[in-house]
């Protein structure tokens, strides 16, 4: 069985790419906001306004994962993953509601929207992150950081 994601830890102090053992790979998007010097390296390029932006977005962070692959960074891919995920996700929110926002003050629900392009944009994400997904050599890479480091 797998470990919960440990929260706890120290991630303003942690250096990931110096400390790879210290990452978790966790369910989704765990952790894709604390973890440095990658959040930092890949944030700036994620956007997802329109589908020009989303497009131009993925390419990048699916770049990075390529150059975190050829140095051997698999926290670096990973992070780029979860980017990825998050870009499909978040636009898919923006598409199904009006700002992003899907329940209101007092909880409830709001009314669902369609908005074509954040749709676009979500699919565009999907496609970079199923290719991830489908990655033999991420796959084994992730397998064997979960065996070593949890």
């Amino acid at each position: 069985m797998k470990k919960p994601f440990n929260y706890d830890q120290d991630f303003a102090h942690i250096d990931f790419r110096q400390q790879p053992e210290r990452y978790q790979v966790g369910r989704g998007e765990q952790g894709v906001l604390l973890v440095e010097p990658y959040k930092s390296e890949i944030l700036p390029h994620w956007r997802f306004k329109t589908p020009a932006v989303a497009q131009a977005a993925a390419e990048k962070i699916y770049a990075q994962f390529e150059q975190y692959r050829q140095a051997d960074e698999f926290v670096g891919m990973d992070m780029a993953r979860k980017f990825l995920q998050m870009g499909y996700t978040r636009a898919r929110r923006y598409s199904n509601h009006q700002g992003g926002r899907k329940y209101a003050a007092d909880g409830r629900e709001l009314p669902r929207t369609h908005d074509k392009e954040k749709a676009a944009s979500a699919a565009i994400f999907k496609g970079y992150w199923d290719k991830i997904r489908a990655d033999k050599d991420y796959l084994a890479r992730k397998k064997a950081h979960q065996q070593q480091y949890g």
